[in-house]
């Protein structure tokens, strides 16, 4: 029976190169994305390399989408790595649709596949330097407890609080304030997957050279004055982590948040450091 591992956001960039190396090791791959082309050309120069993978649309941020690819997942062999790299920064769209994607996108992963993640399992959520960046006291932590019990309410208290903020601001507030919960919910997941035997960690990575990091590039210029590596990081650098933790080989770690950033936060950069 063929061991799965479902990459989400892995049409291109990280998600693509992570997808390559966990190919590699044996895995058959799903790729998942929002736009299928793209997913579907990825799929090829995957399988140009001799592995076995597959394209399926799923948008992360619809639940009915996410328990659709779920059951595809199951029908492929056994469900081993999630690897949810999917996700929206501040240039792609409004606050209501970063905050669907990054933060209840995470909630609809991770508790889609809490069903069908086999023992030895692991799901790797992931996180942005941005959140790390911000000063903790903004964090709206108090609402994420509601994530667990009523996923709704905890969307509109998120909202809610986003809304305080100036309209140019928004689109940013709600992409620091969802990466933030992110880490937050990994950790919090740690124990309930771990009662079946399964690893959940999130990772945040800083300032990688990919499409999405493009958008950023104004940004990351800035940043890299601070960090201990002086260049953007390549997109296989990152899956390379993403292929470690995910081992079984690694059994003992989990509920932990990994920066792989170049060394930034490490300097002591903040969001006013520019």
């Amino acid at each position: 029976m063929n061991k799965v591992c479902v990459v989400t956001g892995g049409g291109s960039g990280i998600g693509l190169a992570t997808a390559r190396r966990m190919m590699k090791k044996g895995y058959y791959v799903i790729l998942t994305g929002r736009t299928k082309q793209k997913l579907e050309n990825a799929v090829r120069e995957l399988e140009a390399s001799g592995g076995q993978a597959e394209a399926f649309a799923c948008d992360v941020s619809n639940k009915t989408e996410v328990a659709a690819l779920v059951e595809r997942a199951k029908q492929c062999g056994k469900v081993m790595v999630v690897v949810h790299i999917a996700g929206a920064s501040p240039h792609m769209g409004s606050a209501e649709e970063i905050l669907a994607t990054n933060a209840m996108g995470t909630i609809y992963i991770n508790n889609a596949f809490y069903e069908c993640l086999e023992t030895g399992g692991c799901i790797i959520d992931t996180s942005s330097m941005s959140a790390a960046l911000a000063p903790s006291f903004l964090m709206p932590r108090r609402q994420y407890r509601y994530s667990a019990t009523d996923p709704q309410r905890f969307f509109q208290k998120m909202i809610t609080r986003i809304n305080l903020f100036p309209k140019k601001l928004r689109s940013s507030m709600a992409y620091v304030f969802s990466k933030d919960f992110v880490t937050w919910f990994a950790k919090q997941d740690a124990a309930r997957f771990g009662a079946k035997g399964v690893r959940v960690l999130s990772i945040t990575p800083g300032n990688f050279d990919t499409p999405m990091g493009d958008a950023e590039k104004e940004e990351a210029q800035t940043y890299l004055q601070f960090n201990a590596i002086k260049r953007l990081g390549k997109a296989d650098e990152i899956a390379a982590l993403y292929e470690a933790v995910s081992d079984e080989s690694m059994g003992y770690l989990t509920g932990a948040n990994i920066i792989c950033d170049g060394g930034c936060l490490a300097s002591g950069a903040t969001a006013f450091s520019r």
